[in-house]
């Protein structure tokens, strides 16, 4: 078994730490990594300028791009053999609802996806602080799932798997649940300042979030009520339901 990981935290941060350990008992793993934090940085790519990936150990790389830049040099480039599931994280904060949209944690998996490696995304749905705290205490969490995963006679076809681990200590953790995306709603998430020279900026983040979605199979329910969040994704943003509806809101031009 082979494991290719990244994440959008950085090639130091503890969550990648964190994973390298959950899945090091479980088969050969090789990291590639940005340089640098990536957060928000969605599934972009890096085209205005080469990408220089630098070895700084055995099945290890830094890259000085983001997390897609990653995962597409290690399939093509940096790794001998094709994985067989491409993990990223674990993320210092949640990704869930409409935050897969911008998460270069979820973007990391999607490409390994779209490259046609199943993918798995873990992030850790607290503050920075708590994971920094609580990371180390969740690599069985993580560990448990991969063996689980890995032991499927066949991993779902087009699948990537969102994983969002409860902010709390595992031994607390009441199970794991199959979700669906939840809805959120920010407040106050642009601030408006000045520089020293009193023109206006504008820094984005911060804020609060409500969730509009309490519905038991939503992300953020089962986070809410202790369990391990586990939601299939696709890349098809295709909206099947309005499509096998036309005949109600479109008329042939």
């Amino acid at each position: 078994m082979r494991f290719l990981l990244s994440n959008d935290d950085g090639i130091l941060a503890r969550g990648l730490a964190a994973l390298e350990r959950a899945a090091a008992p479980l088969g050969d793993v090789y990291v590639v990594a940005p340089d640098r934090e990536q957060s928000a940085t969605s599934h972009s790519l890096t085209m205005h300028h080469p990408l220089r990936p630098v070895q700084i150990g055995d099945h290890r790389w830094q890259v000085d791009g983001t997390p897609t830049d990653c995962v597409m040099l290690a399939l093509e480039a940096l790794i001998p053999e094709r994985p067989n599931f491409v993990l990223s994280g674990v993320n210092h904060g949640p990704n869930m609802g409409e935050d897969v949209l911008y998460s270069g944690t979820v973007a990391a998996a999607m490409e390994g996806l779209a490259l046609g490696v199943p993918a798995i995304a873990f992030s850790f749905a607290g503050s920075v602080l708590r994971a920094d705290a609580m990371l180390d205490d969740h690599v069985g969490t993580i560990e448990r799932i991969l063996r689980h995963v890995t032991a499927l006679p066949a991993f779902p076809e087009h699948t990537l798997l969102n994983v969002n681990i409860p902010p709390i200590a595992a031994s607390q953790v009441q199970g794991f649940r199959l979700t669906r995306l939840g809805r959120r709603a920010y407040s106050d998430s642009l601030m408006r300042m000045k520089d020293p020279w009193g023109r206006q900026i504008f820094w984005i983040g911060g804020g609060s979030v409500d969730w509009k979605d309490s519905a038991p199979d939503s992300d953020f329910q089962a986070i809410s009520d202790g369990f391990v969040s586990i939601t299939p994704l696709h890349l098809d943003l295709t909206h099947r339901d309005i499509l096998d509806r036309a005949e109600q809101w479109w008329r042939p031009l």
